[in-house]
């Protein structure tokens, strides 16, 4: 017997009993169940491997986010340098060094 066909029985017997608390239960549980299921199978994760999908996606998506974290990072380091650079030059202006840097 499937999830459908079980769910239809237990629909079936709230009807007829009139819906008691396990009853009701067992049917939230079920359609949970089947709604979960055609979700996984919708998105192409409800065979042997999708354990294994699911872990390399994960591992992709922490590597993305280091990347992304180390990218902002090396630009923060260049903008800091730039300005230092330029904080540097004009001070050796202010000085009166400027023949030294041309």
């Amino acid at each position: 017997m499937n999830r459908q066909d079980l769910l239809a029985r237990l629909i079936a017997q709230a009807e007829d009993a009139g819906g008691d608390f396990v009853t009701l239960r067992a049917m939230v549980e079920e359609a949970s169940e089947l709604g979960a299921s055609r979700v996984l199978a919708r998105m192409g994760l409800d065979d042997a491997t999708a354990h294994e999908d699911l872990a390399e996606l994960r591992e992709l998506l922490a590597a993305w986010r280091d990347a992304k974290r180390s990218a902002w990072r090396a630009a923060v380091e260049w903008v800091v340098r730039g300005v230092l650079a330029l904080l540097l030059f004009a001070i050796a202006v202010r000085l009166g060094l400027g023949d030294l840097v041309r």
